[in-house]
């Protein structure tokens, strides 16, 4: 890729490295030893990848992972609804020995769960976000993959309702969306309600309409965050209009994820709101209905700052050790050869968290178009998700968006003003709560 998009992406990661804690790590660290016939055992991966469960991915990555570590056998569990049930394995005890650590898990928990992988200093040399699970100086998860939040679209819908461009603005997606509508036999957008979590990944478009990497951060000292000019009222506003004006599928509370693939791949749906590691899915869902992979493209949310486009690039889910776990030497060789020596980032076009990585190709038209690249701070994480908590409101969880999609579609009483302000109203009572 370009030089200008390697030198934002290099600021962006100096950013996030700059945030890291200090500290040594005590012995309890699991640590995988140099010698790889050192480590044995069995262990259990809990994954939200049921795909590549079924389709042998993984199984092809434990065959490998064994020949290097003969003495290991690596299990996988897929959860389809990730979030809910690993965290009532979690409070169960059962969580496996290598998991993907919920979103609606605060740091501050991540030591009453899981094994500190290493000093924050170490840890961010070689890979990216490790602030995100930081605990005073010690990390307790490595992100899996970094990931661009945007609209998975389907240039083929997109082409036959006569769009050329990408949408500058909530209005021009709007109007693309209705000429989807008119023009071709699509479902203009699709919500996924049903499944919840990716109405969640909504939130992650924080920071992309101000193009600010403190967003996140500013919600601590904001009393409205739905009011018109911020972030929320925009991507919440666009969700909601997207519904109100019947640009979404006729039932939400129908929908599937795994047919939402078949149905972007083949042309029958316009465009979803996920993050980049989604594209790989799409097209080969693309590749299975019999069109061009090249069909599927990615593009960033519709608002412009300063006539630029502007991406928010974060970790997904990052890998922890289960604290409990018999096997902790085993669970931490699994998770560095996966990151660093698997090829699954390169295998699934995704950004690797493993510092020097080159970006994927899915992200090339980024660069070529100068979306600029916003990393959010994370300096005031815990006194957002304290506010959040005692509204009630929920930023990561999906039910606070179902029932705005409820209230669009005329299934809740209500609207977009209306609830909006109750929002506001519930957050800056929050905010009032003294911490504590």
């Amino acid at each position: 890729m370009r030089r200008r998009w390697t030198a934002v992406w290099a600021a962006t990661a100096a950013v996030l490295t700059a945030c890291g804690g200090q500290g040594a790590v005590g012995p309890t660290s699991p640590i995988a030893p140099p010698d790889p016939a050192a480590v044995s055992g069995e262990i259990t991966v809990l994954t939200n990848r049921t795909d590549r469960i079924k389709d042998g991915t993984f199984k092809r990555y434990a065959d490998a992972f064994r020949k290097e570590y003969p003495g290991v056998t690596v299990r996988f569990e897929g959860l389809t609804d990730y979030e809910g049930e690993a965290t009532l394995r979690m409070k169960a005890g059962t969580y496996g020995d290598v998991l993907l650590i919920p979103n609606s898990l605060s740091v501050s928990q991540f030591p009453a769960y899981f094994a500190p992988l290493g000093s924050a200093t170490d840890l961010a040399q070689s890979f990216d976000f490790t602030e995100y699970a930081d605990v005073g100086g010690r990390v307790y998860g490595v992100a899996g993959i970094g990931m661009a939040t945007g609209l998975v679209y389907n240039k083929a819908v997109w082409e036959q309702a006569g769009i050329t461009d990408w949408p500058r603005s909530a209005a021009d997606f709007l109007a693309d969306l209705k000429a989807i509508k008119t023009r071709t036999g699509a479902v203009p957008y699709y919500t996924n309600y049903k499944d919840g979590w990716p109405l969640r990944q909504w939130t992650d478009l924080i920071g992309a309409p101000s193009c600010s990497n403190t967003a996140k951060d500013q919600l601590a000292d904001t009393a409205r965050p739905w009011s018109a000019g911020q972030d929320l009222n925009a991507i919440d506003g666009l969700l909601y209009d997207v519904v109100h004006q019947k640009l979404s599928e006729g039932d939400p509370t129908a929908t599937d994820w795994e047919t939402s693939k078949a149905l972007m791949g083949g042309g029958r749906i316009g465009a979803m709101l996920l993050g980049s590691w989604a594209v790989p899915q799409m097209q080969a869902a693309a590749r299975a209905a019999g069109h061009d992979p090249a069909e599927i493209g990615f593009m960033p949310f519709p608002v412009q700052k300063n006539s630029h486009h502007c991406a928010v690039v974060e970790p997904d889910y990052k890998f922890a050790v289960n604290k409990h776990s018999r096997h902790q030497d085993a669970a931490r060789a699994w998770i560095d050869w996966f990151l660093t020596r698997s090829g699954s980032a390169q295998d699934e076009q995704v950004i690797s968290t493993v510092k020097g990585t080159p970006l994927p190709a899915v992200l090339k038209p980024f660069d070529e178009r100068g979306v600029r690249i916003v990393a959010q701070a994370q300096d005031r994480t815990a006194d957002v998700s304290r506010i959040d908590k005692a509204a009630g409101i929920g930023l990561d969880t999906p039910d606070y968006r179902r029932r705005l999609i409820d209230i669009a579609r005329g299934a809740a009483p209500g609207d977009r003003d209306g609830y909006f302000a109750e929002l506001n109203a519930e957050w800056a009572a929050a905010q009032r709560v003294p911490a504590g």
